[in-house]
């Protein structure tokens, strides 16, 4: 059988080079076991394995240090607080280290005097809730035995709650669990002297943090990054010096009231009405005035009531005419965007986003107040909330006008000829 073209033309190139002719490999096949890998693969690997390692190892890291990074946040803002008191004082001949210190001895003797306040009055209350424990006790049985026919007795009812198992695991949780409080307290003081040793470094070291900073940017950065740093300080210390007036008006108003209606614990329900009012916006009135109410109405029901209308009235009044006078140089936020801004930052960082939340956002304000370009609006109605009529008959004039038109002989419905 004769070959084919094919096998005749190998057989031929076979037989004239000694050697078979080289097979081109076919395409999209893929390499035989000697195919050697690309060079930049195994550095690839390494890299995206670097990369994974340093993600994880900074991820860990800013878990462990969230407590620190939250501390330094808060004594950087409450540096930034008391920054013009500092500079004031700097700026008449005092160190600026014993200006600081003075400064915050203030703040710490006033915070101590707040805590002596409230203490004193929660402790008087829970001892007078002691001593007349008994007697509320034997108001109760009197009445479940005048209504209920029962022979109940004081006594009976004390040698049941001592012998109960109630009290006695009570008694034994609350034993276990005084090294866990005890922690805590500790815990507690730690994070305030950390706060307040940044925070006093913070202040009294401002320049040379401010020099060190622009040290590393250029001349144009480093104007920019001071301006930044003067509008912050001049709208925390603002805002703080703002409420703290406001809450001494109100703190001073309440005070009287109390003082006049005979309601105990005047002067510390009065700082408590002052500070929460004021640092808790919007609704922090109606929370603060809820305690005095509540002392008043075991004085006399109707003082509860005389309470309640005061807080309101002050309300208004603290609304409409004394914040637009003290907030207008300083801090001035809408209601709304403060309320907003203290969810936002208690849904963050708890307590503490919720103190520094107001200030952020008027130094974010005052950042765009400050960067970003305004135009002026136009005069057109649809701005004053007014919708943009268009001329000419209205709905009904105009169906009246197709259909007279249409009735019209030879007339049609767009009023045009057939």
């Amino acid at each position: 059988m004769a070959p084919t073209d094919e096998t005749g033309q190998a057989t031929r190139h076979t037989s004239s080079t000694g050697t078979p002719p080289p097979t081109e490999p076919r395409a999209g096949a893929s390499g035989g076991p000697g195919a050697r890998m690309p060079r930049w693969l195994p550095r690839a690997m390494v890299l995206a394995l670097a990369l994974i390692a340093v993600f994880q190892l900074g991820s860990w890291a800013f878990h462990q240090l969230t407590g620190l990074l939250i501390n330094i946040l808060i004594a950087f803002f409450l540096a930034l607080a008391i920054e013009p008191a500092v500079s004031w004082m700097a700026g008449r001949g005092m160190r600026r280290g014993l200006a600081t210190f003075l400064v915050f001895l203030a703040v710490l003797i006033a915070a101590a005097g707040f805590v002596m306040l409230l203490g004193s009055m929660l402790a008087g209350q829970i001892v007078k809730m002691v001593e007349e424990f008994p007697d509320y006790l034997d108001s109760v049985i009197n009445w479940v035995n005048g209504h209920f026919h029962t022979e109940l007795r004081r006594v009976d009812i004390q040698e049941g709650l001592l012998r109960s198992d109630w009290l006695r695991n009570y008694v034994q949780n609350s034993a276990t669990g005084v090294l866990d409080v005890s922690a805590q307290v500790l815990g507690g003081l730690f994070q305030l002297l950390t706060i307040l040793l940044f925070s006093f470094y913070f202040a009294a070291d401002g320049p040379r943090l401010r020099r060190a900073l622009c040290s590393v940017l250029p001349p144009a950065r480093q104007a920019e990054v001071l301006r930044a740093w003067e509008i912050a300080v001049d709208k925390t210390g603002g805002y703080l010096y703002s409420r703290g007036l406001m809450a001494l008006v109100s703190g001073v108003a309440h005070y009287i009231l109390l003082e006049v209606l005979g309601v105990p614990y005047a002067p510390a329900l009065a700082v408590w009405v002052g500070l929460v009012s004021q640092f808790i916006p919007t609704i922090g009135t109606y929370l603060a005035g809820a305690l005095p109410m509540l002392i008043a109405f075991t004085v006399n029901p109707w003082y509860a009531v005389w309470v309640l209308g005061f807080v309101v009235v002050y309300q208004q009044f603290e609304n409409y005419v004394l914040q637009p006078k003290l907030t207008s140089r300083t801090v001035d936020i809408h209601p709304a965007v403060a309320f907003g801004s203290v969810v936002a930052g208690t849904a963050l960082l708890g307590a503490v986003g919720a103190l520094i939340a107001i200030p952020a956002v008027a130094t974010l304000q005052a950042f765009l107040g400050a960067y970003v370009r305004r135009y002026d609006v136009t005069d057109d109605p649809r701005v004053h909330g007014h919708r943009n009529r268009r001329s000419g008959p209205g709905g009904p004039a105009r169906l009246r006008g197709l259909w007279a038109r249409r009735a019209e002989p030879g007339g049609t419905g767009d009023g045009g000829s057939s």
